[in-house]
């Protein structure tokens, strides 16, 4: 059982905040609790989520005490369900525990019906939407010309970085492949500024460190550069060259999720989208 220690001052603090907060929201008789007696404070009380989620009630006390202690991560998942956590507040609870989630959630709340419409209706240009860590989220079948069959990939290969350092379709038909993976490198430091404590960013890093020397090269040039557009072209075996440029539609508030659409550069690149296409 892995365990991990908590983070210090603040993030300890909002915490024993947070887990208070969703234990005072919930009632006894929504987890099949009897009655018994007055109580002094709302929702459950704290030896009554300890005996929920099967953990001691010292050690439940001391968490939501933001006490500096030994976390696991499948007790914090006893706890989250224990707390009834919705798929935002689970996350939050992991974040702020500095915890990896042993069950995380793959589907990203962003891809809504709506966006994945908006993937289809955009065929034959490439599209694709992608988080700050470059994961990729979603993408229309156009996308996988350039990067391939991404449903015969796991889960944690479908990243742009993974992509480019691998012998991968996406690095085999790329021009400037290079170039790319320079700039997303430095795309990805800069965006880890602001996550560089969360486990699931850790774990992504190190897995790229550990799996590709060029990857470790290019990051200790410690570059940084920020998200923008720009051009890209593609040697695709089936039709020759195209010529894309790339577009980020942010999908959220912050710069963080965004839907990335590769726009035919020429007349040329179109007809050999709509020829890809009509092969289908």
């Amino acid at each position: 059982m892995t365990t991990t220690t908590l983070p210090t001052d603040s993030r300890r603090s909002e915490l024993a905040t947070f887990l208070r907060s969703r234990r005072e929201r919930i009632s006894p008789e929504q987890v099949g609790l009897p009655l018994t007696g007055r109580r002094r404070t709302p929702g459950l009380r704290r030896e009554e989520v300890a005996q929920l989620a099967a953990v001691g009630v010292t050690w439940y006390t001391w968490l939501e005490q933001g006490r500096d202690i030994q976390v696991s991560a499948q007790v914090l998942d006893s706890v989250a369900r224990t707390l009834q956590l919705d798929r935002s507040e689970r996350a939050h609870l992991f974040v702020l525990a500095g915890s990896e989630d042993p069950t995380p959630v793959p589907e990203c709340p962003t891809i809504t019906p709506s966006v994945r419409a908006v993937l289809e209706r955009l065929e034959p240009v490439p599209a694709v939407v992608l988080n700050s860590r470059y994961d990729i989220l979603a993408y229309n079948h156009a996308y996988t010309w350039l990067a391939g069959d991404l449903d015969g990939m796991p889960f944690e290969e479908r990243n742009v970085l993974w992509l480019l350092f691998s012998q991968s379709r996406f690095s085999s038909v790329l021009v400037d492949v290079q170039e790319a993976r320079e700039s997303v490198t430095a795309r990805f430091r800069a965006a880890m500024a602001e996550h560089s404590s969360e486990p699931v960013w850790k774990n992504l890093l190190q897995r790229l460190r550990w799996t590709f020397p060029e990857f470790e090269t290019v990051w200790d040039r410690h570059e940084v550069s920020g998200p923008g557009n720009g051009l890209k072209r593609f040697l695709l075996p089936e039709v020759g060259l195209v010529r894309f440029e790339y577009t980020n539609l942010w999908l959220g508030p912050r710069p963080s999720t965004r839907l990335v659409a590769y726009t035919p550069q020429d007349e040329e690149t179109q007809q050999r989208l709509e020829q890809l296409a009509a092969a289908r």
